[in-house]
C-alpha cells in the first residue's frame, strides 16, 4: 500500500520519528495508528508548503486572464474560425489553472477531514454504546448506523491517506497528476459530505427513536412507581403471608390429610365445571376447615392454566383481618399481583383519592373496583376463597350479599364457615364436614400419625409406646384437628413417657371440656402464676390486634419482674392451650378458644368485666407513649422526609409503643367510665388526656406517620371527640 510505503520511509528516516511514540507501524494500536498519521499529515503540509504558496501567486495571475473569459467568448461567437481557436485557448487555460487550484483546494479539504475525523471518532463510541442496549429493540438500526459511520470513516482515512501520499510524491509527477486533475481533491470532499449527510440523518432518527424509547422508559419507570404505591396503600395485610403464619402456628400443612376434597364429586363440579358457581364448606370448630382450604389453595396455584386465585383468611382476633372492607382489600391486592394490568381499575380511584381510597367507609369503592375487575373479559377463570366468614364481624351481610351477586361460571367462590351462620345467599352447593365422618375421621388419623411421629422423635417414644398414643388419639379425637394438636401440644411439655397414657385417659375428648380443664390447669398453678395467667389471657383477648411480646410487656397489668421477656415467656407457656407465640407475636390457637375465654370462662378470667381490662390498656399505652414519645423518632432530622424512603431502625424506638399509639383512644371508648367514678378525671380538663394531647400530641402524630397508620389516628380522634361530646350532653353522671 503507497500510504504504508511512505509511512515506514518517514519512519525510518526519522522525520517524524521524533515527534512520534513509536518508530514502527502498528496494525493493532488505533491510537498510535492515528498519531503516526495525524504527524505524518503536518509533515507532509510543512514540505510542501512553498510550493502552494508559489502555485497560489500563479492562480491569482491566472484569474486575471480568466476575468476577461466571457467577455471574448461572446464576442468572437460570430466569427467561427476565431470560437473554435479561442476553444482550444480556453481549455490549455483550464489545464494550466488545475495545478495551481489543487494545493489549495487539498488543504481546505484536509483541515476539514482532520475536523471530522476527531468528531465522528467520538461519535461512535457514544452512539454505538452496546451497554445502552434498550432490550435489543435498536440492535438493528444500530448495525445500519454502524455500517453508516464505517463507510464514512473508511473516506475520512483514504482522503487522508490520498493526501499523505500525494505530498510525499515526485513533485514533477504530482505537477502532471494536478494538470489533468487526476485526484480531484474537490470531488472525493463532496462525496465525504455526501456521505456525512447520510449518517447525520441517519443519526438524527436513531437518536429520535432513542430518545423516545428513553422517555418510554422514564414513563414506564414513574408509572411503575406510582402502581407499586398504590399496591402498598391498598395492602393492609398479605394474604400469602397470612396463610403461611396459619400453617406454621397449626403445626405444618400435611397433604394427606386433606387429599380426599380433590377426589370429592361436588368440588371437582364447582373447580371444573359451569354449575357450580358457590362452594360453602361447613363445620364445627376445630374441624379443620381453615387447613383443608389452605390445601386446596395450594393444589389451586399449582395446577397449570390460565384461571386466577385470590384469597383471604378471616380472623376474629384481629381488626385488620375481621371486617368485609379487609376481606376486599386483601382479595383485590392478590389479583392486582398476579395480573398487573388489572391495576388500571384500582388507579381509576386511587389517582383521585390517594391513600385516602382506603379510610373510612371504603367498602363501596372497593367493591365497585372489585366488580370492574372480575368483569375484565381479559380474565378467563376467578377462583375466590374466603376462609372463617363466621369470624368477619364487620359488614358480614355486605360481603355475602356481594357473593351472591358476584358469582358466575368465570367467576368461583370457596368459603368456609361454621354451622350456624346464616348465609342469606344463593348457594349452589353446601359441604358440610360432619356429613363426611368417614373421610374427615382418615384425614384426623393421617394428622395424628405426624404428630406422634414428631413426639416419639422428641421424646424417644418406644415402638409400643408410639403405637399405643396413635390408637388412643385416634379413639378421642371425634374427627376434629384442634383436639389433637391440643392434646399433642401437651404430651410434647414437661410429660413423662411413663405418664403419657394416663394423660390420655384424663384428657376429655370434647374441645370445650378441654378448654375447661386448661382454666383448672391454671387455677392449681403455685403462688401468683394463676393470676398472671389470667391477666395475660384476659389482655389478649380484647386486644384489637395480636400483641408483639414488647407491647404485651407494657400493657399487661403485672408485676414488673414478670414483664421482663423471658418471664413473660413462660407465663404464655403456661397459657398454652389458648396462646401460641411465632416470631415473637402472641396468637390465639384458634377462635374457639377466644371464643371460649368470653363465654364459658369468662367469671374466670375477667374478675372485674372486660371494661377494667380495656381501662388498664389505656391507662398503660397512655404511660407508656408520654415516658417513649419525643421529636423525631427515627432520628430524621428532616420534617418533610418522604415516608416511602424512610427505614425502620434497630432497634425501633417505637417498639413498644406501636399498639398503644394505634389504639388507646379504641379501648378508651370501649371502657364504661359510667361505672367507674374514681377514674373519670382522665377524660376531665386538666386529666390524663388533656395534659397527654397538650404535651405529646404532635409527637403522637409524627408516631402515627412513622408506623404509616395516620388515617387510623384520624378515626380514632373522631371516636375521642364523640365520646368526649356524650360526656358533656349528660349522658354519664360525672
Amino acid at each position: 500500500m503507497a500510504y504504508e510505503k511512505v509511512l515506514s520511509h518517514e519512519l525510518n528516516t526519522s522525520s517524524i520519528a521524533s515527534e512520534s511514540q513509536d518508530s514502527a507501524i502498528d496494525q493493532t494500536n488505533l491510537t498510535t495508528m492515528r498519531s503516526q498519521m495525524r504527524l505524518l499529515i503536518q509533515a507532509g503540509l510543512k514540505k510542501t508548503e512553498t510550493e502552494a504558496k508559489v502555485k497560489q501567486a500563479i492562480e491569482n495571475k491566472m484569474q486575471v486572464v480568466l476575468a476577461a473569459k466571457d467577455l471574448i467568448s461572446t464576442a468572437v461567437q460570430a466569427v467561427p474560425q476565431a470560437a473554435l481557436a479561442w476553444t482550444g485557448v480556453c481549455f490549455a487555460l483550464q489545464i494550466l489553472l488545475n495545478p495551481s487550484q489543487a494545493p489549495k483546494a487539498n488543504r481546505d479539504g484536509i483541515i476539514y477531514i482532520i475536523s471530522r475525523m476527531n468528531w465522528y471518532w467520538n461519535l461512535s463510541s457514544i452512539l454505538l454504546n452496546e451497554d445502552v442496549d434498550h432490550g435489543g429493540s435498536f440492535r438493528g438500526l444500530r448495525s445500519e448506523l454502524e455500517t453508516r459511520i464505517v463507510n464514512l470513516y473508511k473516506m475520512l482515512l483514504s482522503y487522508q491517506m490520498k493526501s499523505v501520499c500525494s505530498y510525499y510524491r515526485n513533485r514533477g509527477l504530482a505537477f502532471l497528476r494536478d494538470m489533468i486533475n487526476l485526484d480531484d481533491w474537490n470531488g472525493d470532499l463532496k462525496g465525504v459530505q455526501d456521505a456525512e449527510y447520510v449518517v447525520q440523518k441517519d443519526c438524527n432518527s436513531y437518536n429520535t427513536l432513542q430518545m423516545r424509547s428513553d422517555v418510554k422508559q422514564l414513563v414506564d419507570m414513574q408509572v411503575r412507581r406510582e402502581d407499586n404505591e398504590a399496591l402498598r396503600h391498598l395492602c393492609l395485610t398479605d394474604p400469602n403471608k397470612e396463610m403461611t403464619r396459619i400453617e406454621e402456628t397449626k403445626g405444618g400443612l400435611v397433604k394427606d390429610s386433606y387429599i380426599w376434597i380433590l377426589l370429592n364429586q361436588e368440588f371437582i363440579e364447582w373447580r371444573d365445571g359451569d354449575r357450580t358457581q358457590v362452594l360453602w364448606i361447613k363445620a364445627s370448630p376445630g374441624k379443620g376447615k381453615t387447613m383443608l382450604l389452605a390445601g386446596v389453595i395450594k393444589e389451586l396455584m399449582s395446577t397449570p392454566g390460565s384461571a386466577l386465585l385470590s384469597y383471604f383468611f378471616c380472623q376474629g382476633t384481629d381488626s385488620r383481618l375481621n371486617n368485609a372492607t379487609a376481606v376486599l382489600r386483601g382479595l383485590i391486592y392478590q389479583l392486582l399481583k398476579q395480573q398487573r394490568f388489572l391495576i388500571a381499575h384500582l388507579r381509576e380511584e386511587y389517582d383521585t383519592s390517594g391513600q385516602h381510597l382506603f379510610e373510612g367507609d371504603a367498602f363501596v369503592t372497593l367493591r365497585d373496583i372489585l366488580i370492574k375487575i372480575l368483569n375484565d373479559l381479559r380474565l378467563a377463570r376467578v377462583y375466590l376463597v374466603v376462609d372463617a366468614l363466621d369470624e368477619c364481624e364487620s359488614e358480614r351481610s355486605r360481603l355475602l350479599d356481594f357473593i351472591n351477586r358476584n358469582s358466575s361460571s368465570r367467576v368461583k367462590w370457596l368459603v368456609s364457615s361454621r354451622p350456624n351462620l346464616q348465609l342469606g345467599v344463593d348457594v349452589k352447593v353446601e359441604l358440610i364436614l360432619e356429613e363426611h365422618l368417614e373421610y374427615i375421621s382418615q384425614a384426623v388419623d393421617v394428622y395424628i400419625d405426624y404428630k406422634v411421629k414428631e413426639l416419639s422423635r422428641a421424646k424417644a417414644y418406644t415402638s409400643k409406646l408410639r403405637d399405643q398414643v396413635k390408637a388412643r388419639l385416634s379413639q378421642k379425637a371425634q374427627g376434629t384437628f384442634l383436639w389433637v394438636a391440643l392434646v399433642c401440644k401437651e404430651l410434647g411439655g414437661p410429660v413423662n413417657n411413663w405418664s403419657v397414657l394416663q394423660v390420655l385417659e384424663e384428657v376429655p375428648s370434647d374441645l370445650t371440656q378441654l378448654y375447661e380443664r386448661a382454666i383448672k390447669q391454671i387455677q392449681q398453678l403455685d403462688r401468683q402464676d394463676p393470676m398472671y395467667c389470667m391477666q395475660v389471657l384476659s389482655t389478649s383477648t380484647v386486644a384489637y390486634r395480636p400483641f408483639h411480646l414488647l407491647e404485651l410487656t407494657v400493657v399487661a397489668d403485672l408485676p414488673k419482674e414478670i414483664l421482663e421477656e423471658k418471664n413473660l415467656r413462660v407465663i404464655l407457656q403456661m397459657c398454652g392451650s389458648f396462646l401460641t407465640i411465632r416470631d415473637d407475636t402472641i396468637y390465639f390457637i384458634h377462635q374457639s378458644a377466644r371464643d371460649f375465654l368470653l363465654e364459658k370462662a369468662f367469671d374466670e378470667v375477667f374478675v372485674s368485666g372486660t371494661g377494667d381490662v380495656h381501662y388498664t390498656i389505656f391507662s398503660r399505652s397512655l404511660d407508656v407513649m408520654s415516658r417513649t414519645l419525643r421529636r423525631d423518632m427515627y432520628g430524621l432530622c428532616a420534617p418533610g422526609f418522604p415516608i416511602d424512603k424512610v427505614e425502620q431502625p434497630d432497634p425501633n424506638p417505637l417498639a413498644v409503643a406501636n399498639y398503644s399509639c394505634v389504639y388507646w383512644i379504641d379501648h378508651l371508648c370501649d371502657w364504661d367510665s359510667s361505672k367507674s367514678t374514681n377514674r373519670r378525671d382522665d377524660i376531665q380538663d386538666g386529666g390524663a388526656i388533656d395534659k397527654f394531647l397538650r404535651e405529646k400530641y404532635l409527637y403522637w402524630l409524627e408516631a402515627l406517620s412513622l408506623l404509616r397508620s395516620v388515617s387510623e389516628g384520624v378515626h380514632s380522634m373522631d371516636k375521642l371527640e364523640g365520646l368526649i361530646q356524650v360526656i358533656q350532653e349528660g349522658c354519664f353522671t360525672v
